[in-house]
């Protein structure tokens, strides 16, 4: 079986680490930092954990065995699975500075069997989690990371040998470099060029055109492109949360939505007045419609764009934090039904209210999936004078 050798695992630790974590910037002495990790993820996550400490921070541990969730959902009562140890999570949320997941699934399909409501139910409970780390965040107190520790597992599904998958961590990530943050920082210095030119563009609506699809959405008020801040790694796309109100068309994904042990392939989304009025799938379509109908998540809350110059991801990874940011021929664009990004917001976030999240038309709701298309595609801004500007095509910013 392959493994990374412990100077990859030493630099992944200082990506995360000294780079990921803190919009850039890093942990500093004395915050706290909460480190999650799947088992499989234990060589990675013992090397975060002595950067952690060398960086002169205090981490707090959770491993994770994924075998557990199945028990849960094979043995459980409703009420267990609605149970939510609410003054703890609070607690936790309070108390850390930072939070860093690393995702080493064994078995994708592990709840394959499992009804979608049994997790659905599960999963609702988990709503106040999500508005306590935005609160926090919006704040400036706490950032998060995720990164992927390859397995066979996953490696199998995306049709590669361990080593193989490994080596598009290695590629995507610039791990093999003698110094993979000064890369970090001079990719994220050429994604913040771009994203500038883009703010600066008075964009009402995007005009999206590509196979079985032809989407427009209007940006909403007070709009900011967004990336390049170290919240996934590796992270090439450049996103924003329109105005949920403001999604009008159809729109096609060709890559697969992993989600709950299951795939669902070949997505096509129709929209009125910004609501997924129907949802198609050439598989698994009853597991998507059961996501879908959770509170919120018939709206978007993401719209995003990967520029092919920028990642190095050149395979399907069967995994959604690698395959949102693909490069490939063409790049990628990609939707999240679900809850929108605070920091889209190009005011101080930290005067805004409920009501105005609402009346800007930021959704709120448990989930946040990524849906991803790879086809060639042309985005065509429509600028609030009418005029008109191609900013994206085969898999590049044209601005």
């Amino acid at each position: 079986m392959y493994t990374p050798s412990k100077k990859i695992l030493e630099n992944y630790s200082r990506v995360m680490v000294d780079f990921a974590l803190g919009k850039g910037k890093g942990v500093k002495p004395k915050e706290v930092v909460y480190l999650q990790y799947d088992a499989e993820a234990l060589p990675l996550a013992l090397e975060v954990y002595k950067r952690i400490l060398e960086k002169g921070a205090y981490p707090m541990l959770r491993g994770y065995e994924e075998e557990f969730e199945k028990i849960l959902f094979n043995t459980a009562a409703d009420d267990q699975l609605s149970f939510f140890p609410k003054k703890y999570t609070k607690t936790l949320i309070d108390t850390i500075d930072h939070r860093v997941y690393l995702i080493a699934t064994r078995n994708p399909f592990l709840l394959k069997d499992i009804d979608p409501q049994k997790i659905v139910k599960a999963n609702a409970q988990k709503h106040a989690i999500r508005q306590w780390q935005f609160e926090k965040e919006d704040k400036g107190k706490l950032t998060w990371s995720l990164c992927l520790y390859g397995t066979e597992g996953m490696a199998k599904e995306a049709g590669l040998t361990l080593e193989e998958f490994w080596q598009e961590i290695i590629n995507a990530c610039f791990l093999g470099s003698e110094d993979p943050i000064s890369t970090w920082k001079k990719t994220f210095r050429q994604i913040d060029d771009l994203m500038g030119k883009l703010n600066k563009l008075p964009i009402d609506k995007l005009h999206v055109t590509s196979e079985k699809t032809d989407l427009y959405i209007k940006l909403g008020e007070h709009r900011q492109w967004l990336g390049g801040r170290g919240a996934n790694i590796p992270s090439f796309e450049i996103f924003t949360s329109p105005d949920w109100r403001g999604y009008e068309g159809h729109v096609y994904f060709n890559f697969p939505l992993y989600r709950y042990g299951n795939i669902i392939e070949k997505i096509y989304f129709e929209f009125d007045q910004g609501i997924i009025v129907k949802a198609k799938a050439e598989k698994n379509e009853k597991l998507l419609n059961a996501l879908i109908s959770q509170k919120n998540a018939n709206k978007i809350g993401e719209y995003s764009l990967t520029d092919k110059r920028f990642s190095k991801i050149s395979r399907f990874m069967a995994n959604t934090l690698y395959d949102e940011n693909f490069g490939g021929d063409y790049g990628n664009s990609h939707l999240a039904f679900g809850t929108s990004y605070h920091d889209a917001y190009d005011g101080d976030v930290k005067k805004m209210k409920k009501e105005d999240w609402k009346r800007l038309g930021f959704n709120e709701s448990i989930e946040h999936l990524d849906v991803i298309n790879t086809n060639q595609k042309t985005v065509e801004a429509i600028m609030k004078d009418g005029s008109k500007k191609i900013i994206y095509k085969d898999g590049i910013f044209v601005i």
